[in-house]
């Protein structure tokens, strides 16, 4: 998932979510419109199927961007910044849907700056600086006791 939400504004979110499985993957257009169906409901979104991008709001866009993503059926999401473009209660409804896919043992790469947000769902911690690994493990240990100046230094800048 990007900052930007990347959704096709002339298709409605259901042929969004439908188009990459049927034309990449070649898949049954039955099978890939129940499954796309499916994901909508999941993501809250059932009632838009026939909207446009342009009559959802951010949260919304990107909740479409992640049932585009998973009906690929992928092994692993990457998440850049998914909330970075949100008011705080789009990125409640954002961050909702990741810890639901958190709770399904989705497997999936975050860069954020929701600190508590990363503590809660994380397996593994990666706090990179300047493309380079500072300091890895444990969120609970990365984030509440970090054992390199840097990974510290940017916790108390973050918490100010």
């Amino acid at each position: 998932m990007f900052q930007q939400f990347n959704l096709f504004p002339h298709y409605t979110v259901l042929k969004n979510v439908t188009d990459a499985p049927l034309i990449v993957q070649k898949r049954e257009r039955g099978e890939v419109r129940e499954l796309a169906l499916s994901l909508l409901e999941k993501m809250g979104l059932a009632d838009k199927a026939d909207a446009y991008p342009c009559q959802l709001s951010g949260g919304q866009q990107q909740r479409v961007a992640i049932a585009r993503a998973l009906a690929l059926r992928p092994d692993i999401l990457f998440f850049d910044e998914p909330t970075s473009a949100l008011d705080p209660e789009l990125t409640g409804e954002v961050l909702k849907v990741i810890r639901d896919l958190a709770e399904e043992k989705m497997t999936m790469v975050i860069v954020t700056h929701e600190m508590a947000f990363a503590r809660a769902v994380s397996d593994r911690v990666i706090f990179v600086d300047g493309g380079v690994i500072v300091e890895q493990g444990d969120p609970e240990q990365v984030l509440g006791d970090p054992a390199q100046e840097r990974t510290r230094r940017f916790l108390r800048s973050y918490q100010t």
